[in-house]
């Protein structure tokens, strides 16, 4: 479990998306007003954005909880970027991994961020583990439920998938296998957003032509954030979003 945001738009101070706000995804660390499972999210935290003319992103995360980490307090006063994915997270369950399970997962220019809960963890997800190359099981970040749906959602898109159908399909390959499961994935390459609501809420904030933002709850109280339904695949850019229901997993 946790609180996802990820912006595209003009470029702004880090803080000024992730700390100001009067709900910001610093205050949801502790105060989450919209989360449906835990209420604190301490178990890490990060942040990856784009600078200007580099598709890669950079990364900061930590094993503790944002509010701890004066460090990232400074980094976020001085920190600009007009593309960024942040995550706040509250652990499945405990483990060993530490800052490496804590979100955006990164791959090439992609980032990557998982707001929910695989039932019935690891034993459920276990025969998808076949589909995956030996060295991609290898190299995963951390042996968390997330890490695992962010490699089948990695593999899909190195084979030639779109965003939005790497992440429709890796939903429910792992709907099927893990019913009951909780999967809000989002994924940004610096240029798009891509997203599910699947058992938790999301929402999305737009200003055509000028930015999006897209999160898991309002970090704010501007009335123009629209609520995402469940079941829904999102697929946003700078200038507009689209909605599309995703089909249920085989009974």
């Amino acid at each position: 479990m946790c609180r996802h945001l990820a912006y595209l738009g003009p470029q702004e101070p880090l803080g000024k998306l992730l700390v100001e706000p009067a709900h910001s995804l610093f205050r949801q660390s502790w105060a989450p007003r919209q989360q449906r499972y835990g209420t604190v999210n301490a178990d890490g935290f990060g942040v990856g954005w784009y600078a200007e003319g580099d598709p890669e992103p950079a990364r900061y995360r930590r094993a503790g909880p944002i509010w701890g980490d004066r460090s990232f307090a400074d980094l976020a006063r001085v920190v600009r970027s007009g593309a960024l994915l942040s995550a706040v997270r509250d652990a499945t369950v405990a483990g060993a991994d530490g800052e490496a399970a804590a979100a955006p997962f990164a791959a090439g220019a992609w980032l990557f961020s998982h707001n929910g809960a695989v039932a019935g963890w690891p034993r459920s997800l276990a025969p998808l583990t076949t589909g995956l190359p030996p060295v991609e099981l290898l190299s995963m970040e951390a042996r968390c439920d997330s890490a695992l749906v962010w490699a089948l959602v990695l593999h899909r898109l190195r084979g030639g998938d779109d965003e939005g159908q790497a992440l429709a399909d890796t939903v429910v390959e792992v709907a099927e296998a893990a019913p009951g499961s909780r999967l809000n994935l989002l994924l940004t390459n610096g240029e798009t957003i891509t997203a599910t609501a699947w058992g938790d809420t999301l929402w999305y904030l737009t200003e055509p032509g000028r930015r999006t933002v897209v999160a898991s709850e309002p970090y704010d109280d501007d009335p123009h954030w629209r609520q995402v339904p469940d079941r829904t695949l999102l697929a946003a850019s700078r200038t507009d979003v689209l909605l599309t229901p995703l089909k249920e997993p085989t009974a």
